[in-house]
């Protein structure tokens, strides 16, 4: 029997934010949907354990995360998640939603250089 990668409870979560994006992973969707990133294909509100990351590549191991203000009260927690994500072997990077917004180009260019030191 194959490994689930999360519990029902977490990806039904995963589907409502899905519905709710912030204006930044709205914005960054619209870059990465439909495989227009090198040919490369991003899913968006993925479950992988219990946690529920913004973005992430399964074929490429890549985990984008976006932080609002409330990740400068939660350092520990997304310090704790990054190390749970990389201990299921994928490389983790993050951008503040105000990258996105003022420099889409910049926050593309750092995605391609993580994908590029894969």
């Amino acid at each position: 029997m194959p490994v689930k990668r999360s519990n029902p409870k977490t990806m039904h979560r995963a589907g409502e934010l899905r519905k709710e994006p912030t204006p930044a992973e709205r914005k960054l969707w619209a870059y990465l949907r439909g495989d227009k990133l090198h040919g490369i294909n991003f899913r968006r509100q993925h479950a992988i354990g219990n946690f529920i990351v913004d973005f992430v590549s399964i074929k490429n191991k890549l985990v984008i995360e976006l932080d609002g203000s409330q990740h400068i009260d939660q350092k520990d927690y997304d310090i704790e998640r990054s190390k749970y994500l990389e201990a299921q072997g994928y490389k983790v990077v993050r951008f503040w939603n105000n990258q996105v917004e003022n420099d889409l180009e910049g926050v593309v260019r750092a995605i391609e250089i993580a994908l590029s030191n894969e």
